[in-house]
């Protein structure tokens, strides 16, 4: 592995010098010029973003945020999990979990001692996204060993995000895609598609149930409907739709 630069004697910059949009991190206050990134980079650290920010137990996540725990120090993560707050500025403090793309061009040096000034300061977990050769996920956590997960494997952080993370979702926008779908259900209390679809499909046959008995003249009594409407048995719900046919009375439905 390749050894963090060390700035053994603290730079002359602080954070509070710098400004939103500014290229620049400090480190140990020095600073460390941050170039735009490419197509490749970019495309994929939207995915990766939409696939972790949207999981339900996520209250606040950005990208390229800058997190600044003491005054030499300014860290902008290409993705990052912290807690809710509504500070001015930079997060005067470390994210719970930071994601970071490593392509071409990347200084080893820089991003390694990076991952060392975020640990130092908290951070719970790091994911380094390989995007040269084989598609795997460095997991980087403070007291131990770095570990490596590849294509088909799933990431997870116990206590930061409710669902695991496929390593492809970080790569394959469809992928990522997915996972987010799954995560926005959740949040609105589905677990599932077909779980959106089984809602459908049940709120339109008590629909139907109750639109064939007023075609008819049957009028259910409160009781009545309030069963209707809290089924959500869809065999007796369709059996309920052909009694609803044939009632002679309202009460009919239910023998």
């Amino acid at each position: 592995m390749t050894k963090p630069k060390k700035h053994d004697s603290a730079g002359p910059f602080r954070a509070d010098q710098l400004h939103d949009g500014d290229r620049y991190e400090l480190s140990n206050g020095h600073p460390i010029y941050c170039a735009p990134a490419g197509r490749d980079h970019a495309g994929r650290n939207l995915t990766g973003a939409a696939a972790i920010g949207s999981d339900p137990d996520v209250e606040w996540a950005g990208v390229d945020a800058g997190f600044s725990p003491e005054p030499g120090m300014l860290r902008a993560p290409d993705i990052a999990v912290a807690g809710a707050g509504d500070e001015r500025g930079w997060i005067k403090s470390a994210p719970s979990l930071a994601v970071e793309y490593a392509g071409k061009g990347q200084d080893e040096g820089e991003l390694q001692e990076k991952l060392a000034d975020m640990l130092a300061q908290g951070t719970k977990l790091i994911w380094v996204v390989r995007l040269l050769g084989p598609r795997r996920v460095e997991v980087h956590a403070s007291g131990q060993s770095m570990r490596v997960l590849g294509s088909g494997d799933e990431l997870t952080a116990p206590g930061i995000l409710r669902n695991p993370v496929p390593v492809d979702a970080f790569y394959d926008r469809t992928v990522g895609q997915r996972i987010t779908l799954r995560n926005l259900l959740q949040r609105f209390g589905y677990e599932s598609l077909e779980a959106v679809r089984d809602e459908g499909q049940t709120a339109a046959l008590v629909e139907s149930i109750l639109s064939l008995l007023q075609d008819r003249g049957l009028a259910l009594d409160d009781a009545q409907m309030d069963r209707v409407q809290a089924c959500t048995d869809q065999t007796r719900l369709k059996h309920w739709l052909l009694r609803a046919a044939r009632a002679s009375a309202a009460s009919d439905l239910f023998d």
